[in-house]
């Protein structure tokens, strides 16, 4: 059995692989890059790779795939009730007709995984919000991590949130507590991360100016401005520093290991411009990092 599809103007130079999560299935890259090497995938009845761009009106032809029954669960879409959609269209900030920016709450994927089901994408999907279009994401948050995300409302506007977050066109700010006093007044974190996919030692350069804003002998508040976008990037960085965020049971010190429930990262603002048109995002601080920063003795003069 083989299915064919035309590709729609609006995903003009997108790549071959993502035009295929966006529109038929997301499979996991190996499995998609082992299926184009089979010729059971081909564009204008060729064998293509799957960086190549698809232009408008290109034949996508997609033959005999059959995929195993966990692969399809992996992929199946959270169903949000009434109470969670609309507790989550609460937290928005701004509401135009290209994306949303909401402050995203912590313990929330971004999207749906094998590790986590409820997520922004599959609740927002069934948003009035988005009657008529569908959410994409453009840049990505941790599920502990609170603040500012984007949601792009369509196609076109996806692709340009996603390049001025390439080309680091978009400028961040994270608030964190963290364990101990950080002596420097401000200065960057450079580093070479380390991080591991399907078995293979990657290591990526990070860096991070930092500035302090409030700090004692037991712990201080770090404005961080990520220049680059690894995974986990402040995380990781404030551990090399030796002084990981409050929180973190993933990124921390044997001697240090906080019992918070929250994390203390916090995405608080962000930045950019489009067609000449300024854009700035500040999301309000929860609850609990308000209560630690009382806690701790540390002051935060914007809340």
């Amino acid at each position: 059995m083989k299915k064919i599809f035309h590709v729609e103007k609006s995903f003009e130079n997108s790549r071959l692989d993502r035009w295929i999560r966006n529109n038929y299935q997301k499979l996991p890259q190996s499995l998609l890059e082992k299926t184009l090497r089979a010729g059971k995938i081909k564009v204008n009845g060729k064998k293509v790779k799957s960086s190549y761009k698809v232009k408008d009106k290109d034949v996508i032809e997609i033959f005999n795939l059959n995929f195993k029954n966990d692969i399809q669960k992996k992929n199946t879409k959270f169903l949000p009730s009434q109470n969670i959609i609309k507790s989550n269209e609460k937290l928005i900030i701004d509401n135009n007709e290209n994306f949303i920016a909401v402050n995203k709450e912590a313990g929330i994927s971004v999207q749906g995984g094998t590790k986590s089901k409820k997520n922004l994408i599959d609740i927002f999907a069934k948003s009035k919000i988005f009657e008529n279009t569908k959410p994409y994401t453009v840049h990505r948050l941790d599920k502990d991590t609170s603040g500012i995300f984007l949601i792009a409302k369509n196609r076109s506007y996806a692709q340009l949130l996603t390049t001025l977050f390439r080309l680091r066109k978009v400028h961040k700010t994270y608030l964190a507590i963290c364990h101990g006093e950080i002596s420097k007044d401000k200065g960057s974190m450079e580093s070479n991360l380390v991080r591991y996919e399907n078995g293979k030692k990657i290591v990526e350069k990070a860096k991070t100016f930092f500035k302090i804003l409030d700090r004692n002998s037991m712990c201080s508040l770090v404005e961080m401005k990520p220049i680059t976008g690894r995974k986990h990037q402040l995380r990781k960085q404030l551990l090399e520093l030796g002084n990981p965020i409050f929180g973190d049971d993933k990124y921390f010190l044997p001697k240090l290991k906080s019992i918070n429930k929250n994390l203390m990262l916090h995405s608080y603002q962000i930045k950019f411009m489009i067609n000449n048109t300024k854009y700035k995002y500040t999301a309000l601080l929860p609850e609990y990092f308000k209560k630690l920063l009382k806690v701790k003795r540390l002051e935060f003069k914007d809340f």
